[in-house]
């Protein structure tokens, strides 16, 4: 299978899979928001961390599996992981990436092959992208998508289980329903647990620590109608609150919002 390199134009072919296409879109320089791109397949959230540290992150994501489900992990030093993509490179092929230094990020390069190293270890965390499709075929709106925008993301006052160098907040994504159909987002998404599954909370922003919903920490705004409540699901950017929070010397990451699309089916992770 011929694997496109980065920087090289893309051209669609329709008898690849849709997930392999946005994969080669974001190796030829594709750079914006994956909600709504290659529906029916799972997207996943980047933690890259030097092996000295996975054994630590590893336990902090079985600690905390609504932030942190894990889909797929790398062998060290391996930029592929088969089981989410045969062809699938991690330094390429996603539209942004973080490259974090001391609890900062210092650049947001679209890909990261000048910063990979033969001790990295890969983990690919559930994203919430994925629950969209069950929620979107059931009626519901999505206001992100609607709007083509990031979903709104927040840190909360909801502290992680630690694990080693491995605490801070739990950081959530938030989509805005009125109440029936909150309550029937929650029976949706409850049949996808390693996807986040069933919100963590609903309504009163400020108790879980969000000051103004109209200035997330992650992602862009949306509104919340007078009629609507926000509900708010785990997030896989867990992640790098934590890895800020710890001031590691080194970890990347995804761009919030910008995520790498498997080519896993979303059909596959629900629970009956």
């Amino acid at each position: 299978m011929t694997i496109l390199p980065a920087g090289q134009p893309f051209r669609e072919d329709q008898n690849l899979l849709p997930s392999r296409q946005a994969r080669l879109a974001c190796r030829a320089g594709m750079a914006t928001s994956t909600a709504g791109v290659a529906n029916g397949f799972v997207q996943g959230n980047l933690a890259i961390l030097p092996e000295k540290l996975a054994s630590s992150f590893h336990r902090f994501c079985q600690l905390n599996p609504k932030p942190c489900p894990i889909i797929g992990m790398s062998d060290v030093g391996d930029p592929r992981i088969p089981s989410l993509g045969i062809d699938l490179d991690v330094r390429t092929d996603l539209p942004r990436y973080r490259v974090w230094r001391n609890g900062e990020v210092v650049e947001e390069p679209t890909d990261i092959m000048a910063h990979w190293r033969d001790d990295l270890v890969t983990f690919v965390l559930g994203c919430s992208f994925s629950f969209e499709e069950a929620l979107m075929a059931e009626g519901l709106p999505i206001r992100h998508i609607e709007r083509k925008v990031r979903v709104p993301m927040y840190r909360t006052n909801i502290a992680c289980n630690p694990s080693g160098p491995f605490a801070g907040p739990m950081v959530v994504s938030m989509r805005p329903f009125k109440p029936a159909q909150a309550i029937r987002a929650v029976q949706i998404t409850s049949r996808f647990p390693s996807v986040h599954g069933a919100p963590v909370h609903l309504g009163h922003p400020h108790s879980i620590g969000i000051a103004d919903i109209a200035k997330p920490d992650y992602g862009d705004a949306v509104p919340v109608e007078a009629d609507e409540i926000p509900v708010f699901w785990a997030c896989g950017v867990t992640p790098q609150a934590v890895v800020a929070a710890a001031k590691l010397p080194f970890a990347m990451t995804h761009a919030p919002g910008l995520m790498l699309v498997t080519d896993l089916r979303n059909k596959d992770l629900a629970v009956l």
